[in-house]
């Protein structure tokens, strides 16, 4: 039972199986106390003499393994010897080593009954230097905490032999946050989706622990554990409590915890540059943690930055975070003994959205605040965090500017709320925004709640489009060649590393960019569409006002004018009609003349369709230029893990220096190559499509208040000619009670017909009126004439009565 485990050979086959054992625990007189058969097989990883276990299996005792157990490789050769570990109920071995501190080192294991993947964190001798009570203080806290975003806790057991104390706990098999910030791809900082991820997980979990009265104290990337969800969406978690422990909001502790970057500065000053004071922290020592730790995951890098790095210049990074100014974030220091630069918004390599940054800002300036009195409390930075993890996002991409904006917004609030939202990120006036989705115009009510807008996306957004003359300010970046760093003449194997960690963050950024940037080319020609057919329609709809009313007139003014005729000039109310008459043919004028210029707009706008609908065919060839770049990074990344590999070493080989060099050559050559791409066929094009976009979009607000003007002088012409008709209508009025009460109409003469208001009458009666008449016939006859012809008019009014009635349905000529 206490005997070290062998290699035996395959006894099914009674051969040695190369890179396979079967590991035989304790002794044979023991087999009736092993519970459960498992396999074990073991490759080499490498040209090395390192075991990689693949898979467990073990016949186990019931009461444990001693530990440490040693593995001998009796069989391959070339014998090594590696150690393995185990507890009661579970078991690993050194070399899946996940992280190690001071006090402790963290292993991957093994459950051996059911071969469940842990974590066990296992302590050193150094830890049991401690006093008792903090030995014991990590277990206490961990077994108070049970949240979605905490590590789990399975068990703590001892080890066999040594009785080392070891924590199971929950396994996170995609790292760290330190580690998906150490990837080249998020060199500038995680993308906006991921980080309000970060956000709302380390948000939650701190608020857990303030629930339990719990303080961590050592709040860092590197302890904050990612783990993949089943719908494959990350999931972070607080780890490491080895410096935990509970603290109400009132209370205060001496002791000193943490990591250097991470470190308020009151506790940077008592452990980093050993100065003595007796200075007592609070619970806000976390919030100062959790701000670094949120400015890097935004950025990519740490916000206080002397010369030479935090660790090489300890007495600029005090004075930096010391004498950082009220409301400011970050604080550089670019040369030897050189000025302190200060910051108070994000980088513009920083890929979060404005709209965010406004939120986000303030939050870090409020907890990135050296003295404890100004810094915010957890109560109010859960609440302003919470705040910005309840907003919905709506997308909104300015056509005159040519920028996507992310308006954070709660579902609650009103509309009106979010025009002045949009107003805050674009000038553009709440009564001047008119918005366009997915082709159609929107109409945003602005007492309706926000939760009755769409559903957008970065690629469905709104198109906001305006009046404003403002040139396209474009998307506002930097070169990523700014950045590149130069490979030293020399090999230098971690100097080499760096550099292409470096140029490889640099070519990923330029990747990004030049998505947005093609992504930013189709918005501009889609919105630009989209706005052309809104105004094709309002073309449309002007037109068929302008006609309908062109033929009303038409059928009502007929071709003769009205002459002045002896026996008429006595008849003021003729006098009257006539100038009236006169009026509506001026209107039949003005309304051919728009008619016309409406169908010219109409060609026009169908031409700069044609082109758009061309230029919108290119951009599908234009993504070919984003193939070239993710071929160029998928090679460099290949020599970028050669390189880091051969950064462990401690020297290369005459033979694989040389690839070495040669790597480093054919790096450099992907890296311009990149760039290249990137500058031609990325940026120039993007600046060429924003002069187009600009002189489009003038073209189109040109037809658009054209469109405007004639709509106007449209409905001013009906306005016009209903009030001419109404005061025909009274002058006829009058004219036919006269005409009837001289000739004694009898009311049954039109019997057979129904009488139409004598509104409706007004242009068929006109066109009566002023037919020439006989030399010698009296004004009297002339009536009795009229009278009689309204008999014979009757089923033309009707028809004209219909038409009256179009036009007065049809819609004034629209705006956009």
């Amino acid at each position: 039972m206490g005997s070290a485990p062998e290699l035996a050979p395959d006894r099914k086959h009674n051969t040695h199986l190369p890179g396979r054992a079967c590991l035989i625990l304790g002794s044979s007189e023991c087999s009736s106390r092993w519970t459960s058969l498992f396999t074990l097989t073991s490759r080499w990883t490498d040209s090395s003499t390192k075991w990689r276990t693949t898979g467990y299996s073990f016949m186990l005792p019931w009461k444990g393994l001693p530990a440490p157990l040693l593995l001998h490789n009796a069989n391959v050769e070339g014998s090594q010897t590696w150690e393995m570990q185990s507890t009661t109920n579970y078991l690993w071995h050194t070399d899946d080593l996940l992280g190690q501190g001071a006090t402790a080192s963290v292993y991957k294991a093994r459950n051996k009954k059911s071969g469940e993947v842990v974590a066990v964190k296992v302590f050193n001798s150094a830890s049991y230097r401690r006093p008792p009570e903090v030995q014991v203080r990590e277990f206490e806290v961990l077994r108070k905490l049970d949240h979605q975003n905490v590590v789990k806790l399975f068990a703590v057991e001892e080890t066999g032999g040594s009785q080392q104390k070891v924590i199971v706990m929950e396994y996170c098999p995609s790292g760290s946050l330190l580690s998906v910030l150490e990837d080249p791809e998020n060199t500038f900082g995680l993308p906006e989706e991921e980080f309000l991820v970060v956000l709302r997980c380390v948000v939650a979990g701190m608020n857990h622990l303030r629930e339990n009265g719990i303080v961590h104290r050592d709040i860092k990337p590197g302890n904050i554990m990612r783990l993949v969800g089943e719908e494959g969406q990350s999931i972070y978690k607080l780890s490491d409590f080895g410096a935990a422990r509970k603290l109400d909001d009132e209370e205060s502790f001496v002791s000193v915890y943490g990591t250097e970057e991470y470190l308020h500065p009151d506790m940077y000053e008592r452990a980093v540059l050993r100065k003595p004071q007796q200075k007592a922290f609070g619970v806000t020592v976390d919030l100062w943690s959790i701000g670094v730790t949120l400015y890097h995951a935004a950025t990519g890098s740490l916000p206080f930055l002397p010369y030479g790095g935090p660790r090489r210049n300890k007495e600029i990074m005090y004075r930096i975070t010391t004498e950082k100014p009220v409301g400011a974030i970050s604080g550089t220091q670019r040369q030897e003994n050189g000025p302190l630069e200060w910051s108070y918004s994000l980088p513009i390599t920083c890929r979060l959205s404005m709209g965010l940054q406004s939120q986000l800002v303030p939050i870090l300036a409020n907890i990135l605040e050296v003295e404890q009195a100004k810094c915010w409390g957890f109560d109010q930075f859960f609440a302003e965090t919470s705040d910005i993890l309840q907003r919905i996002i709506i997308h909104v991409f300015s056509l005159p500017q040519a920028v996507l904006h992310h308006v954070y917004i709660h579902a609650h609030n009103t509309i009106a709320i979010f025009l002045e939202a949009v107003y805050e990120q674009t000038n553009v006036p709440p009564k001047h925004q008119e918005y366009l989705f997915e082709g159609h115009p929107c109409v945003l009510d602005p007492s309706l709640s926000a939760q009755h807008i769409a559903h957008t996306a970065a690629s469905s957004p709104l198109v906001l489009f305006s009046m404003a003359n403002d040139a396209p300010k474009g998307l506002a970046f930097r070169d990523p060649a700014l950045d590149i760093p130069k490979f030293v003449p020399k090999v230098d194997l971690q100097a080499d590393y760096n550099t292409a960690k470096g140029v490889l963050g640099a070519g990923y950024q330029a990747l990004w960019l030049a998505r947005v940037l093609l992504d930013g080319q189709a918005l501009m020609l889609r919105g630009s569409h989209w706005v052309l057919e809104v105004l094709q329609n309002t073309c449309r709809q002007t037109l068929e006002v302008t006609r309908t009313a062109l033929l009303f007139l038409s059928r009502s003014l007929g071709t003769e004018r009205f002459s002045s005729e002896a026996g008429m000039s006595e008849f003021q109310e003729l006098k009257e009609a006539t100038e009236l008459w006169s009026r509506l043919q001026s209107f039949s004028e003005v309304l051919s003349r728009c008619s016309h210029n409406v169908t010219e707009t109409q060609v026009s706008l169908s031409s700069l369709g044609k082109e758009i609908l061309k230029n919108r065919n290119q951009i599908h060839d234009d993504s070919r230029s984003i193939q070239k770049i993710q071929c160029c990074l998928d090679k460099m990344r290949f020599i970028y893990k050669q390189f880091k590999k051969s950064r462990m070493r401690p020297g290369l080989g005459y033979n694989e220096e040389q690839i070495h060099k040669l790597d480093k050559v054919n790096f450099s050559h992907l890296a311009k190559r990149l760039l290249q791409v990137f500058q031609e066929e990325c940026v120039q094009k993007y600046q060429v499509s924003l002069v187009t976009h600009a002189k489009r979009i003038r073209q189109v607000q040109k037809a658009q208040n054209h469109l405007h003007l004639l709509g106007r002088s449209v409905a001013a012409c009906n306005t016009e000619a209903r009030e001419a008709q109404e005061s025909l209508s009274k002058i006829f009025d009058r004219l036919l009670l006269d005409g009837a009460s001289g000739a004694q109409i009898s009311p049954h003469t039109m019997a057979p017909h129904s009488s139409p208001d004598p509104k409706d009458l007004v242009f068929q009666l006109w066109a009566q009126v002023t037919k020439p008449q006989p030399p010698h016939s009296s004004s009297l006859d002339s009536m009795q004439e009229l009278c009689n012809d309204m008999k014979l008019l009757a089923f033309d009014l009707q028809d004209n009565n219909r038409l009256i009635e179009r036009l007065h349905r049809v819609p004034a000529a629209p705006d956009v």
